[in-house]
């Protein structure tokens, strides 16, 4: 079976990313499944899917992980009051921006779910979810606090409680976020809690 992520790993993509401008693609029959592929012309996303048991079982992987991403709240509401609130309780803000088609967005937020990381989070930000859907909503929210385009999902800005984007240089570095290892996505957060 041909394997495209050799291809966008070569481009230096990962993570979940999505095209949402202009478009070439290729489809073709390999073997008993169909392969789909699209990449951005700029070359900054790279799409793929897969039809048979690899791509079944890939899914399968991620069917138990969380889908805390919700398009009907107000972002931008949500923010102001997490800011309010590390005001008051002298934490940091935590904003994961993503989305529940994205197996890394949802691979972060089932490690935030281990207990020791869980408390991590708890102890030390106020966490607010926002949906950028495929990164076409929301991005007022990044653009408030300096990042100006998103490269993937997720991407994450830790906040002081004034608001100040603390982890400019590796905002963008959790598109992979479901296959970092657990012990540096803990390790980071520890770094950046408040406390």
């Amino acid at each position: 079976m041909i394997r495209l992520f050799l291809f966008a790993a070569l481009l230096g993509m990962a993570g979940c990313v999505k095209a949402v401008t202009s478009t070439v693609g290729a489809a073709a029959n390999v073997g008993a499944g169909a392969v789909k592929t699209t990449a951005n012309v700029s070359g900054y996303v790279v799409e793929a899917s897969f039809s048979g048991d690899e791509n079944e079982n890939h899914q399968g992987r991620h069917d138990n992980n969380p889908r805390p991403f919700d398009a009907s709240r107000n972002a931008m509401m949500d923010v102001d009051a997490a800011l309010a609130a590390a005001e008051v309780n002298r934490k940091n803000v935590l904003l994961v921006l993503g989305g529940n088609w994205c197996h890394d967005s949802r691979g972060l937020a089932a490690k935030f779910e281990q207990p020791e990381l869980a408390a991590v989070i708890e102890d030390g930000f106020v966490l607010v979810w926002v949906d950028v859907g495929r990164r076409d909503r929301n991005l007022d929210v990044a653009a408030r606090f300096g990042v100006i385009e998103l490269f993937g999902t997720p991407t994450v800005l830790v906040l002081s409680p004034e608001g100040m984007l603390l982890n400019r240089e590796s905002v963008h570095d959790w598109r992979t976020a479901d296959s970092k290892p657990y012990d540096e996505t803990l390790d980071y957060f520890k770094r950046y809690a408040a406390g």
